[in-house]
Parts: structure tokens; sequence; C-alpha cells
């Protein structure tokens, strides 16, 4: 299992903006942790932890933030009509279209997309794959 995932930014306020545009409507809560960001799973108590938690830090060697090339995270969402609200929420703070909500031919005909590049250009997908919403040859 992952236990979580980190993307590196130089600009953790443009970060902040992008990624709090759809997270916590995926019911990530923010937690600022020396300057950093750290979007987790809420947990109740006595329960175990839901993972993975995704971090926004900035690079602990000083230098400035790359993205990675064939690196990409991916959120499920509940919808293909959230893949196209998320995917629009995260362009509004800051993203940037890497390819719009969608069917894609390569996937299953459920597999519903969106992909996006954060503000220091980190690959982010918003998919959906409910089998009761209709595919794509439906």
């Amino acid at each position: 299992m992952i236990a979580y995932v980190t993307v590196g930014a130089d600009d953790i306020a443009k970060a902040e903006r992008f990624y709090s545009a759809f997270l916590p409507v995926l019911g990530y809560g923010l937690e600022e942790y020396h300057g950093d960001l750290s979007y987790i799973m809420p947990v109740e108590p006595g329960q175990p932890s839901v993972q993975p938690d995704f971090y926004v830090k900035s690079p602990f060697n000083g230098q400035s933030a790359s993205a990675g090339n064939g690196v990409m995270v991916a959120f499920q969402a509940r919808s293909q009509e959230q893949v196209r609200e998320l995917h629009a929420a995260a362009l509004a703070a800051g993203g940037a279209d890497e390819g719009r909500p969608g069917f894609r031919a390569s996937y299953g005909p459920h597999f519903y997309v969106g992909y996006l590049r954060d503000p220091q250009g980190n690959k982010i997908a918003l998919f959906s794959s409910d089998r009761n919403e209709p595919g794509r040859d439906e």
C-alpha cells in the first residue's frame, strides 16, 4: 500500500491555491507543517489512518523543484460530473490543462479522466470509473 505521495513546489502559496481547489472536495483536510502542505484524509478516533497522504513541500536540498517526466498522481472522483467540476476548479486556481475531461480510447470504456499540471509542472489526473455511469461506447 502506498503510504504517501510528495510533490515539490517552489511557491507553496500557488500550490496551496491549486490543490485546495479540489482536494478538500475529495475529502482531504489540509495541515500546514513548517510551511509545507499536508493533505490528509480525516480519521475517526481509534480508527486506522486512511492512506495515502499527499504532501507538497519545498525540496529538502534547497534546489528548485522540478516535475518528473512520466510521473503523475491520480485522484479518484465520485463521478464524471465531479471530474469536470474539479478540473475546472483546478484550472481557475492556477493549473494548466493537460487534457480535457473525457474518455480515452486507450483505457477501459468507463475510465473518465481529465489531466492538469500544477503551478510547478507536476502532472495530476482526476478520474472516475463508475460502471453505473454511461461509458465511452454507450
